[in-house]
């Protein structure tokens, strides 16, 4: 699970969660992640899909992409394989207990909703310092939610090393 010889414990485990995304996101240490992807990596899921959640899906009138990331994440973990399927009772659990936490825990500032351009539009400048803050707390906190809901719902996570790029 984890790159060390000891295993991480709840705690720790959604604090790497958090400070993977953060680390993705962010774009100092390596290249910038939309904040989807960046959930996607954290969660070692396949990317490719979620680069629809970039900036709300693609034009901003969408739900925020790290929100819906979370749910989309839960959902490969926690869902019925089968197509044709029904929810399964951890599916439920899971998006119930998330939506529970990411109210508690993520900071929306004065938006009236999690539609990305309505998240964003509280700064001047969508490329500002201040805005790209805002999204890196906002993307690193929905992992944490994530996680803790993995987690909760006796589902599990890899740690693997950091990226280089």
């Amino acid at each position: 699970m984890s790159d060390s010889t000891q295993p991480l414990d709840i705690d720790q485990l959604v604090e790497w969660a958090r400070g993977r995304a953060e680390l993705l996101y962010d774009g100092v240490e390596v290249a910038h992640r939309s904040c989807g992807i960046a959930l996607a990596q954290t969660f070692g899921r396949p990317t490719a899909p979620y680069q629809s959640l970039r900036r709300g899906g693609i034009t901003g009138a969408g739900q925020c992409g790290a929100i819906k990331a979370g749910e989309l994440i839960l959902g490969e973990i926690f869902g019925d394989p089968n197509p044709t399927g029904s929810v399964t009772p951890a599916l439920e659990a899971s998006i119930l207990r998330y939506n529970e936490l990411w109210q508690e825990r993520v900071d929306t500032g004065d938006a009236d909703s999690i539609i990305c351009n309505d998240l964003t539009g509280q700064f001047a400048d969508f490329r500002g310092a201040d805005r790209h803050a805002f999204c890196t707390r906002l993307a690193s906190d929905v992992a944490w939610c994530v996680a803790r809901v993995i987690l909760e719902q006796g589902g599990r996570f890899d740690t693997p090393s950091a990226p280089t790029s």
